[in-house]
């Protein structure tokens, strides 16, 4: 592992070209051919098997394997074999960073497919960073991050909230209550939604955070009872999610008149809180299972044979779907003596891919991806009805809270 370092240390000198674009390193050919022994690709896999958020993480590595064992068996890239190192990383930040930091210098992997919440992405972050490596990151999030060494496939604010903020006060009203899991992700997601209530004339009437695992929601509820607001627009996550529908069901409260609408609720927390429990609420989001489409057709039924005919699929296991379909597309382009992290990055900008919800594509500014937006209410039979979605894909906007801040191919510019 020193040697290695010291090898990277070595070319730095030699870097500036690439460094302005985030990396500092030059990667030589050895480093390269490195990557691509024996017929072999090797990525890391790190999604919580345990923990808080396994319940959402489990079926993100399900995604995520399946995706390389059909590569494979379809001959694989160039003939290569992708090679899965998988890591359980606990639901624990530090452990995610942890086992990064095995995955990049212990096992080589060339890139890694990884987290769900933003504080385990921001743990493993200086290390894909300090070490050149690509991070793959599938889950909705909160933008305000421009990092040249992670591709964002999930969701940023305006691909979430453009739509379905204006639909909700229009539909519902403008008293808003906001209850979200106590990190990063909630407190960036309800800033922008507060700007787009401010623009609308709407209010937020209470903002509260709970821990990550909280599951004793009795007196939230009180408030919901007492406050009687509009829309009550949920930030919460992992098995939180499924103890609050539970015992909003519990009380007796009414979506009809008092929705919770959610950034995060999808198919997978639906099944393990029950459809009853989330009848009648409400999520947006680029991908639903019953969206209608020949690629969701084929993703839905190779996922249940593989997984179980009772699993589902959703918006977070989607991306991780796919993005699996990038790096390959991405790494086909390369001769094996030419694969590193950064040759697979420059190839990714622009890659498009025919993915389940529709047609993605990496945009080259910022490495987010272009999406389609789309709202659903859930059912009692545990699926989302798609009331609405949107016309075309939608272009990411990492900083669209931060009208004066926009990530560019250069990095982070003020304008």
């Amino acid at each position: 592992m020193k040697n290695d370092r010291r090898t990277f240390i070595k070319h730095a000198a030699a870097a500036g070209a690439f460094g302005a674009a985030g990396f500092p390193h030059i990667w030589s050919k050895n480093a390269s051919l490195a990557y691509a022994q024996s017929g072999q690709i090797k990525v890391g896999v790190l999604f919580s098997l345990t923990g808080t958020t396994a319940i959402i993480e489990e079926s993100l590595n399900k995604a995520t394997i399946m995706a390389i064992e059909e590569i494979n068996a379809a001959g694989g890239v160039n003939g290569m074999k992708i090679v899965p190192v998988v890591e359980d990383p606990a639901s624990d930040p530090a452990t995610f960073a942890e086992k990064a930091r095995k995955l990049v210098l212990s096992d080589k992997c060339v890139s890694v497919f990884g987290s769900y919440t933003s504080a385990s992405r921001k743990a493993v972050l200086p290390v894909f960073e300090r070490q050149a490596n690509l991070y793959f990151y599938p889950t909705l999030y909160e933008g305000r991050e421009c990092s040249k060494n992670v591709i964002y496939t999930g969701a940023v604010p305006n691909q979430q909230q453009d739509d379905f903020v204006p639909w909700l006060v229009e539909k519902f009203g403008k008293r808003w209550y906001m209850i979200g899991s106590n990190y990063i992700y909630p407190k960036e997601e309800n800033n922008y939604c507060k700007k787009l209530l401010k623009s609308l004339g709407a209010e937020v009437i209470a903002e509260e955070y709970v821990p990550l695992g909280h599951s004793e929601f009795s007196s939230v509820i009180n408030k919901f009872r007492s406050e009687k607001p509009n829309v009550i627009f949920s930030t919460v996550v992992g098995d939180s999610v499924v103890a609050l529908h539970r015992q909003y069901r519990a009380a007796g409260l009414d979506p009809a008149t008092m929705p919770m609408a959610s950034l995060t609720t999808s198919e997978n927390e639906v099944a393990a809180m029950g459809g009853d429990a989330a009848a009648g609420h409400f999520t947006s989001a680029p991908y639903f299972m019953v969206h209608e489409s020949p690629e969701n057709k084929r993703f839905v039924e190779a996922y249940r044979k593989r997984w179980g005919a009772d699993k589902v699929t959703h918006f977070v296991s989607e991306s991780s779907y796919f993005q699996v379909y990038l790096f390959k597309q991405a790494v086909a382009k390369l001769k094996a003596g030419d694969i590193n992290p950064l040759t697979i990055r420059e190839a990714l900008k622009g890659e498009q891919f025919q993915a389940p919800q529709g047609l993605v594509k990496v945009e080259p500014e910022n490495l987010h991806c272009w999406l389609h937006p789309k709202i659903g209410q859930c059912q009692s039979d545990g699926q989302f009805k798609i009331l609405k979605q949107s016309a075309n894909w939608l272009e990411p906007n990492p900083y669209s809270a931060y009208p004066n801040q926009k990530c560019t191919a250069e990095g982070l510019k003020e304008i």
